[in-house]
């Protein structure tokens, strides 16, 4: 009989299994352990059909190696090897996401182990965009250069690649920045709030602040800083009409200290302005305008944006440059254009000057990039800045109009104003 014999079985990958325990076995016993073996080969194998890459020409593998050593002692009936044959992997090609062209060569050395039943999945997957192109869609749909030459966007930077003060690197953020926030700083219309003042009055105070600038040969930082001192002082204060002129004083003298080296003394102010106001009014005017302000004086005003729009429009174009300064101080001397941010007056004027000079064409994709302004949105501020250079010639208030009318500056305040931009009717 079979009972105290010893048998050992092997194991499904064919090495033979060595148990901790010898014990008998019986017929019925070996049946339940044939049947045992028979389903872990077949669990076994199936996952084997999944992960592993086997050759075409594999030989067969054999399940029953135990089973027929245990039916010869017994003399049970022969059960049937299984021969199961494992199928080739299907070849998948590895896309590269540089290139789409790389995806009809073929590369036997680069496998990707896929499931035998997914080949369809595969051959779906390889008709799908590259993540580069689909980035790359995106990237010039969110710019608004689809479809559009590369070539017609200048690179204004490029020659100030070695310019460490030029911070190339990070203009684009900057300017970014400077466009968020930009209404975070820009006055409120207030006129309706100062029942001693009026839009006349504050355009002869900034017509005699420009004299006062141009006296002491401060910056232009200095001048637009000014501007925005008063109107955003003036949005938050009411002010009677005889300390107009103090505020002007006050707001000069704080934006002398934040941008210039040399910046002028309160004395020189008290002398400028015939002596109407002391040298202890002015002081406290600077403290109070810094304290209702909350001493928040970094802000972007019209110049941070002209600075950059002239880059983007003509660098090194000195006659344009002086056309769009013009057009930009006439516009901030009048109070229509506050309801406007600094950077569309600053994207106006630039637009405004090269329409004035008959540069062609009037608007770019450069600067469409580089202001984030359309032609269409700019209209409406630039006819107002043209409309003003054509009635400055006749206003009593000339500083702007002389101050660019000098030869130095190029005369520009005497070229004839943009007639596609002038209004049909009188404002």
């Amino acid at each position: 009989g079979d009972i105290g014999n010893v048998i050992t079985v092997r194991g499904i990958d064919g090495k033979p299994h060595q148990p901790n325990i010898s014990r008998p076995i019986t017929r019925s016993f070996c049946a339940q352990l044939l049947a045992n073996a028979q389903a872990a080969a077949a669990a076994v194998n199936n996952k084997k059909r999944i992960c592993a890459n086997v050759d075409c020409k594999a030989p067969a593998v054999l399940l029953d190696g135990a089973a027929a050593a245990v039916g010869k002692r017994t003399g049970a009936t022969k059960v049937e090897q299984k021969r199961v044959t494992v199928k080739p992997m299907p070849e998948v090609i590895e896309i590269s996401l540089d290139t789409e062209q790389e995806a009809n060569v073929k590369k036997p050395e680069e496998k990707v182990v896929a499931p035998v039943n997914n080949g369809k999945e595969a051959e779906r997957s390889s008709k799908k965009k590259t993540l580069t192109s689909v980035v790359t869609a995106r990237s010039k749909a969110a710019y608004g250069l689809a479809d559009k030459s590369e070539k017609q966007i200048l690179d204004i930077d490029a020659a100030d690649a070695n310019n460490d003060l030029a911070a190339v690197e990070y203009v684009d953020d900057i300017y970014k920045f400077y466009k968020l926030v930009e209404n975070e700083s820009q006055p409120r219309d207030y006129m309706s709030s100062q029942p001693d003042i009026n839009e006349k009055m504050r355009s002869i105070l900034l017509d005699w602040l420009i004299d006062v600038h141009n006296n002491f040969e401060l910056s232009p930082e200095t001048l637009y800083l000014t501007i925005n001192i008063i109107d955003r002082f003036l949005s938050v204060k009411t002010v009677p009409r005889r300390e107009l002129q103090l505020l002007g004083m006050g707001a000069t003298l704080i934006a002398s200290k934040y941008e210039e080296i040399w910046a002028p003394e309160v004395n020189d102010l008290v002398c400028i302005a015939d002596r109407a106001y002391d040298h202890e009014q002015i002081l406290i005017m600077e403290k109070t305008i810094l304290g209702r302000l909350e001493w928040d004086l970094t802000v972007p005003t019209h110049y941070v944006f002209m600075v950059r729009f002239i880059k983007a429009s003509m660098i090194g174009d000195e006659e344009m440059e002086n056309m769009v300064y013009f057009l930009a101080e006439l516009g901030v001397m009048n109070y229509e254009t506050i309801m406007f941010c600094p950077s569309m007056v600053a994207a106006s004027a630039v637009y405004a000057a090269r329409c004035t000079l008959n540069k062609t064409p009037a608007w770019n994709d450069t600067l469409k990039l580089h202001t984030g302004f359309t032609e269409s949105q700019l209209m409406d501020c630039a006819k107002l800045l043209v409309y003003f250079h054509s009635r400055v010639a006749e206003s009593k208030l000339q500083v702007v109009y002389r101050k660019y009318s000098n030869s130095q500056r190029g005369s520009v305040a005497l070229h004839s104003p943009a007639k596609s931009l002038l209004p049909s009717t009188s404002v």
